[in-house]
């Protein structure tokens, strides 16, 4: 049993206190990642990191409880791939917007949300939701809080079922991938120089960019380098849960008071 994990743990243990003063909704997706790695690939990343991290903050006496994840995500430029499950933009808001409110008549009005999967687009739904509750929503997608020292782990950058996806597999899901299968992750360049430099923005059929879902060479992940990766992340959050959850919900939260 996961103390932190409120799927693990009895009323009794919830009823006895203290009351938690941070959640955490790891959110995922259900779609394919080339042809060696699960469909649950990036909500059984997203689970371990928050595992870790709650772990890591809990141990240092914040009190953090790990909420179930959501494994399914939005797929709309998936779905030329066999059972991609969507969840559109706007329903994936709703199922947020009534945890949030239950987490606010439970008295938890701090929300880390954990994102596993590029393509959940959260930043939109926080300002939908600000100033309509009093919980305090706060958006993480763990794959991105490394990434200043990614090249100390990783040979090749990475898009999607690459190197660091792959590595996170063999560390924590080794039976449920088969390396062997990968293609190499080849993706087609856009035709306009504008999309290319990231100036202008669109959403990627992945059935036109990709070959087989993936984008990102997966052949040189390692189990070593997907613990080494799982451990720089979860300790980051770790750090942040702990201070998010000793941090008072005064009138300047989440600011620091003025001098």
């Amino acid at each position: 049993m996961s103390p932190w994990k409120l799927a693990e743990v009895t009323y009794g243990r919830v009823k006895a206190g203290p009351p938690f003063e941070v959640a955490v909704l790891p959110l995922g997706a259900t779609e394919p990642h080339n042809l060696h790695l699960p469909y649950g690939t990036d909500t059984f990343q997203v689970e371990v990191v928050a595992a870790r991290a709650c772990e890591k903050a809990v141990a240092r006496g914040a009190r953090v409880v790990q909420l179930p994840a959501i494994p399914y995500g939005t797929e709309t430029n998936m779905m030329e791939f066999p059972l991609a499950m969507n969840l559109n933009p706007s329903t994936l808001a709703r199922v947020i917007g009534d945890l949030v409110a239950s987490l606010d008549k439970h008295g938890v009005h701090k929300l880390l949300i954990l994102n596993g999967h590029g393509g959940n687009d959260l930043k939109w739904i926080l300002r939908e939701l600000h100033g309509t509750t009093p919980v305090h929503l706060f958006a993480c997608h763990w794959f991105r809080v490394g990434l200043d020292r990614g090249a100390e782990i990783f040979e090749k950058k990475e898009d999607h079922a690459g190197e660091m996806e792959t590595s996170m597999g063999l560390a924590f899901f080794p039976n449920l991938v088969d390396l062997p299968a990968a293609d190499e992750g080849a993706v087609r360049p856009s035709r306009f120089e504008a999309v290319s430099k990231g100036w202008v923005e669109i959403t990627r059929p992945w059935h036109l960019l990709t070959t087989n879902s993936g984008s990102g060479d997966p052949r040189a992940a390692t189990a070593g380098k997907g613990e080494a990766y799982a451990e720089l992340v979860a300790g980051r959050i770790g750090d942040f849960l702990v201070e998010l959850a000793a941090s008072p919900l005064d009138d300047h939260f989440p600011f620091r008071p003025p001098a």
